[in-house]
């Protein structure tokens, strides 16, 4: 057979041989650090002998599907010790994730979190073992019976959506354990030297709350013991930058409780950071020519209906009954925009529209994934829609992209680009003509070539309405999460007979821009407290400076200092309780207040302040002034785009 390798270099081996052996016949290197081949596009396991020609990837841990297929492993090994030492148990799901694994169980007895180095040693056992994995394929009749046999009423059920698949169900082996898969899996046991088990929770069934709660445990594992230690200790800084923590000690917010689960309640110093955001947010869409707007919390149905949106996100969506007629909360803002659009005939004279709105929207999420202010139930998203004509559309894009980095860059986030695209196998699923489609791909990856951004095309990532933008901006822990996003549109405008006259004097259809820079404010504020460990930029600070007299006798000086400071703009507190200034001080720096000015019987007497910097200490006795000064600096807001 004639093997093609990704340089486009050829090699002919024998029928029946491996990619772990081809692998190894490229380097014994690259054989070590194999875990699964791409072989014509299918993802197989290095084991599987190959007859056929084609092109191979082999694949390793620096690969995406390398780590998921290890990390997938790592989850059946974890499953097979969990069922050793707790007879009775019953298999759900187990995925990879990012960064690791999990997999959810039903376990008699389990004890929680101190099973795991009882999980764990069995888990070591296996990979000192080095039991291979194997797959194994069967009809859908022998799949029922085999776990049918095994008692695993979930596996049951996930056999019942294949029956009329019309293909062979597949399983993987090792030792005793038997899992339904589709695989691939490294070839054996030995390949896990380097995990850990992380945590436990409890997970309804499929996610659904009229299901059983079952035991999920997580884990993760790497290629190599450093990069596992690298990773251990990104986790412990992630605990302690955790938002829903430091959130409540620096007094931000309040979600849950009598409140509602997924509800946030904006406490006085969370309400200033938030404004902040939001302030700074309308500046710089008004100087970037965006007309602000505002529309209601509901709508009739009639409008999502009309949207879209009610067939793709009704189950996520909340109704009302209002005048016998059906009301939904807004899930988006957007068909508010596209009302605000139609109130008049529009003129390409006119084009581009840019409109924008802080619009609280609300969705319905089961309560076991609400997380903080990353999940919620509601939230405001920082929407923007462009209308314009088509040969509008490549500036319109680009000045959002150089927008959306705007607002990733003046918090020093890093950022990677994905270009979304249709899958051109399914046509069908999208809204819009494949030669629309086509040309509006083209549009978007001609904006980003232009602009010099480096960017990876996603081919079936798109959504069903238009490509997309993403862009995902990376934190000070080096993790990446959702951002900014630009989206066109082919499906409102036509559901909507969107149009514009043109200079003919004919009507002619509106091309469309979604867009969100923060996303969502709740969730980008989450990312800022845990990029910033909770030490926020001076400007957004609730409190950015704390007057500390020593003495009562001071007490007159720090009020009048207090007051010069509050004229100026610079929201500041006095501290004058009857304490030690060391554990005021103390407090202070525990709060995250960015400056300090200390008052004591010289500084007093001399019109001088002692000035201390949160993380960097004392800055000696100064004049107010150049203290003031310092300070001003230190809180100026970001320049406007």
């Amino acid at each position: 057979m004639r093997i093609v390798f990704p340089d486009s270099s050829a090699k002919e081996y024998e029928a029946g041989t491996t990619g772990l052996e081809i692998a190894g016949d490229i380097s014994q290197g690259l054989a070590r650090n194999a875990l699964i081949i791409r072989f014509n596009g299918d993802l197989l396991d290095l084991t599987k002998p190959l007859h056929d020609d084609g092109g191979i990837e082999i694949l390793t841990f620096r690969d995406e599907e390398g780590k998921k297929a290890l990390r997938h492993s790592c989850s059946h090994l974890m499953a097979s010790a969990v069922q050793k030492l707790y007879p009775g148990t019953r298999l759900g799901i187990g995925p990879s994730i990012e960064n690791g694994f999990y997999y959810d169980f039903n376990i008699p007895e389990f004890s929680g979190i101190s099973a795991f180095e009882r999980i764990a040693a069995e888990m070591k056992r296996q990979v000192k073992e080095n039991i291979p994995f194997i797959r194994k394929e069967m009809s859908f009749k022998e799949a029922v019976a085999l776990f049918c046999d095994k008692g695993e009423k979930y596996k049951l059920e996930l056999l019942e959506e294949l029956r009329d698949a019309g293909e062979s169900i597949s399983v993987y082996i090792h030792g005793d354990f038997v899992d339904l898969c589709r695989g691939p899996h490294v070839p054996s046991t030995g390949y896990m030297k380097h995990f850990e088990l992380l945590s436990t929770a409890g997970a309804y069934w499929r996610g659904d709350e009229k299901n059983e709660m079952l035991t999920r445990i997580y884990g993760t594992v790497f290629d190599s013991s450093k990069n596992l230690r690298e990773h251990l200790s990104m986790l412990d800084e992630a605990k302690k930058r955790d938002h829903r923590k430091l959130g409540s000690e620096l007094g931000l917010f309040t979600i849950g409780g009598e409140g509602g689960p997924g509800l946030v309640y904006w406490l006085p110093a969370g309400t200033i950071v938030r404004e902040e955001l939001e302030n700074h947010w309308k500046k710089a869409h008004v100087k970037s020519g965006y007309q602000l707007v505002s529309t209601p919390h509901i709508a009739p149905v009639e409008l999502w209906k009309t949207s879209g949106h009610y067939d793709y996100y009704r189950d996520n969506m909340y109704f009302l009954d209002i005048d016998k007629g059906e009301y939904a909360l807004k899930p988006m803002n957007c068909p508010g925009h596209i009302i605000i659009y139609k109130n008049s005939k529009r003129s390409y004279r006119e084009l581009p529209m840019r409109l924008a709105e802080l619009g609280m929207v609300y969705r319905y999420e089961k309560s076991g994934v609400l997380h903080g202010l990353m999940r919620v139930r509601g939230f405001t998203v920082d929407d923007g829609h462009i209308f314009c004509t088509e040969d509008q559309i490549v500036e319109e894009i680009q000045k959002v992209v150089n927008f959306a980095l705007y607002f990733l860059k003046i918090f020093n986030f890093g950022y990677r680009i994905e270009l979304s695209l249709m899958d051109p196998a399914d046509p069908g699923h999208y809204a819009g003509k494949p030669e629309e489609w086509k040309k509006v791909e083209l549009a978007l990856a001609k904006a980003l070539d232009d602009m010099g951004e480096d960017y990876r095309s996603v081919v079936g990532e798109a959504v069903f309405y238009g490509p997309k933008i993403d862009i995902k901006m990376k934190d000070a822990l080096g993790r990446f999460w959702q951002g900014p996003t630009i989206q066109f549109d082919f499906n409102i405008p036509q559901r909507f007979d969107l149009t514009y006259v043109g200079n003919d004097g004919q009507e002619h259809r509106v091309f469309m821009v979604h867009r969100a820079l923060y996303g969502s404010v709740e969730r980008f504020i989450g990312n800022l407290i845990e990029h910033y460990a909770g030490n926020l930029p001076g400007w957004l600070a609730p409190n950015q400076v704390v007057i500390l007299p020593i003495m009562e006798s001071q007490l007159e000086r720090a009020e009048e200092v207090e007051s010069i400071l509050t004229n100026l703009g610079i929201r500041c507190t006095l501290d004058g309780r009857n304490e030690t200034v060391g554990y005021r001080i103390r407090e202070a720096e525990t709060s995250k207040v960015p400056f300090m000015l200390v008052i004591g019987e010289r500084e007093s007497a001399s019109g001088r302040v002692s000035l201390r910097v949160h993380t960097e200490g004392d800055r000696g006795s100064m004049k107010l002034d150049e203290a003031i000064e310092t300070i001003m600096a230190g809180c100026r807001r970001p320049e406007l785009p």
